[in-house]
């Protein structure tokens, strides 16, 4: 489990980032962070890993502060960040160094995943493209089979097949006992993979709810006209208006993830009040 309590940063004295933000995350989920460019979302992952500290309040990992850096607390959790450097070395030179740190590793995994990708494992990651080392690192990150996998952006770089990928290997790997966290601003990619949508604006947890409390809330539906009374949030489109709208004991339907996020981020969102 991952939880923050009362967390407070910034980057500059006088203009805090977060203030007094909390959060808890579970086993056994995969949590979409949503936000707009510049939300704080990369922030908080890095203070999820411990390598930006809070001015005050807690990040714990399984009940262990990443503050301190402790070994056992590094080695349950897997950073694949958006911005990275690779060494000049090949895929099976880093798995010799890097794959000890992680105790649960599991190579045949990770060449199936290489494998899936469409990766040789004998080129160098100083010769790969970036789309080829984001696969490279999804799929070590994967295979270290860490309680918990966070991810900055994974689908950045990735062509239409390898983001199905991405979405398949997420699917297979989480069990009861892991928890994952995307975060991206590319909401269709991560469709049918999340179960728990958190948005993060402004420097503050604005809605943290899962797929099954949404879709019991509220209907997702595309409409010719609208009665502007019965809707809590539309987007005009070419065909038609796509809106959501209170769910009045109807069959749940499927949630436009993006849409939800547009009217969650809406000024005095009536989506939002919805679920206070």
């Amino acid at each position: 489990m991952i939880a923050i309590n009362n967390l407070s940063f910034s980057y500059q004295q006088k203009k805090p980032l977060f203030s007094e933000l909390n959060l808890k995350l579970e086993t056994g989920k995969i949590y979409g962070l949503l936000g707009k460019n510049g939300s704080g979302k990369t922030t908080l992952l890095k203070q999820i890993a411990g390598l930006l500290h809070p001015k005050t309040g807690t990040v714990t990992v399984n009940g262990l502060n990443v503050k301190k850096r402790m070994p056992k607390a590094l080695a349950s959790y897997y950073l694949i960040p958006e911005e990275f450097e690779t060494p000049d070395i090949n895929v099976k030179t880093f798995l010799k160094i890097t794959a000890p740190f992680y105790p649960d590793f599991n190579k045949n995994n990770f060449y199936k995943y290489l494998e899936e990708f469409d990766i040789d494992a004998e080129q160098k990651l100083s010769k790969m493209s970036y789309g080829q080392k984001k696969k490279f690192l999804i799929s070590f990150g994967t295979a270290a089979d860490t309680p918990i996998l966070i991810t900055d952006e994974p689908t950045n770089g990735l062509d239409i097949p390898s983001k199905s990928t991405f979405r398949k290997l997420m699917a297979s790997a989480l069990t009861e006992d892991k928890l994952f966290v995307v975060s991206t601003h590319q909401i269709k990619d991560i469709e049918g993979i999340i179960d728990t949508v958190v948005v993060l604006d402004n420097g503050k947890i604005i809605f943290n709810r899962s797929l099954e409390e949404i879709s019991n809330k509220l209907s997702f539906k595309t409409l010719k006209s609208i009665n502007e009374e019965n809707i809590l949030y539309y987007e005009k489109g070419i065909t038609g208006y796509s809106v959501i709208i209170r769910n009045s004991g109807e069959e749940p339907s499927h949630i436009n993830t993006e849409l939800l996020f547009n009217s969650v981020i809406e000024k005095d969102s009536k989506v939002v009040k919805e679920f206070n």
